[in-house]
């Protein structure tokens, strides 16, 4: 085989990353979650500029795709806050439940970036919130096979 058809690799290339996932839903956020998405936006804008005086190209790639996604996300956010007389589950609010003879367990309903199952934040596009939003306190409805009531809706923060 010939050599000149061979691609020698290049130590000044680095391979184009894929971008990452944007989503075509809407994009919520809590006043949390817009800071949230500045604060991701100054680490890494200040972890390219330790890179850049690094010459790490490979660390550049990856902040620079990740920065083009946190610019991406905050232009495209929509602070929503739930509706202070609402009297069912928004965007934003904190929801008790309490599945059948057990404790009472606290989600908030935020956008996607903000999301923490572990810590009690779900996505508004997460099973558990589709199921809850529109839902008032007493409502009951079925989670994993078993049933759960609303016992509080507010917008105390869930941490």
């Amino acid at each position: 085989m010939s050599v000149a058809f061979v691609k020698e690799p290049n130590e000044d290339q680095v391979e184009a990353l894929p971008e990452r996932d944007l989503g075509t839903d809407p994009n919520f956020v809590t006043a949390r979650g817009l800071a949230l998405i500045e604060e991701a936006l100054s680490t890494h804008e200040a972890a390219l500029e330790e890179a850049r005086a690094a010459g790490d190209k490979i660390a550049m790639a990856m902040l620079n795709r990740d920065l083009r996604y946190w610019r991406a996300r905050r232009s495209t956010a929509q602070v929503a806050t739930p509706d202070p007389e609402g009297e069912t589950v928004q965007f934003g609010h904190d929801v008790a439940l309490r599945r059948a003879g057990g404790p009472i367990q606290r989600y908030r309903i935020v956008g996607i970036d903000e999301a923490d199952p572990a810590r009690g934040l779900v996505s508004y596009l997460s099973p558990l919130a589709r199921q809850l939003i529109g839902k008032e306190e007493g409502d009951r409805f079925k989670i994993n096979g078993a049933e759960a009531e609303i016992v509080g809706i507010g917008p105390e923060a869930v941490d």
